[in-house]
């Protein structure tokens, strides 16, 4: 009796490993003239509308009250650019660009008006089992889900204890919360990310934990 409550004294003064949380919060890109009519994709050239550009100052505004923020990253996109200007701005750093953040590569699609697209065969793959499609000359929804996961590795790897903001498009993001949430990727459709929302991720020894998405206005980042 004696050894077996040694033991069980010896075994309640284990410390647990430091929860150690890193935290990716993603914000896309701000209202642009083309928003829900065309598919840009990674189409050089497309500025934020007047809308867009104070989306961008307001969420801005919310993002920069945040503490412990160690980067700003953004795709090299300039509507993706320039949504994340503002925040860099208050928090005086340098945007970091990465191109693991770019827009899907719609290929062929590039371009088009959506309401067109809308009548292809093809968009009811996109929708149903969009881990089965690749656009025409362009980037499968699997390519995309590997380079932001990708993404999430080297931020925890280079800010592990940290926040990370990172600007990005709404396929990229969806495809992101999608894998964090343990979802099929054909699910991933049923997820909504509006223009300048921000969706947040903590990653830590204990897992993966998805803190919100497709905030708007008013919110606020509780980290566990």
């Amino acid at each position: 009796m004696a050894n077996q409550n040694s033991t069980s004294e010896d075994n309640s003064q284990v410390k647990k490993p430091e929860e150690i949380q890193t935290v990716l919060v993603l914000v896309r890109h701000g209202n642009t003239t083309t928003t829900g009519k065309i598919l840009p994709g990674r189409s050089p050239g497309l500025n934020l509308s007047e809308e867009g550009i104070a989306q961008a100052e307001a969420v801005a505004e919310q993002l920069s009250k945040l503490e412990n923020v160690a980067a700003v990253y953004a795709s090299p996109l300039e509507r993706a650019q320039q949504t994340a200007t503002p925040l860099a701005a208050r928090l005086d750093m340098e945007i970091r660009t990465s191109e693991l953040l770019y827009e899907c590569d719609f290929g062929d699609w590039t371009g088009r008006e959506l309401a067109e697209l809308y009548k292809l065969q093809e968009w009811n793959q996109v929708q149903r089992s969009p881990s089965t499609f690749r656009f025409p000359n362009g980037e499968s929804f699997m390519e995309m889900t590997a380079r932001m996961a990708r993404f999430t590795e080297l931020i925890q790897q280079d800010h592990c204890g940290k926040i990370v903001v990172a600007y990005s498009h709404a396929d990229p993001i969806k495809t992101l919360l999608c894998s964090s949430l343990g979802m099929h990727l054909d699910m991933f459709q049923r997820l909504f990310i509006a223009t300048c929302s921000v969706s947040a991720i903590s990653f830590s020894n204990s897992g993966t934990l998805v803190l919100g998405s497709n905030w708007q206005k008013d919110f606020s980042i509780k980290v566990p």
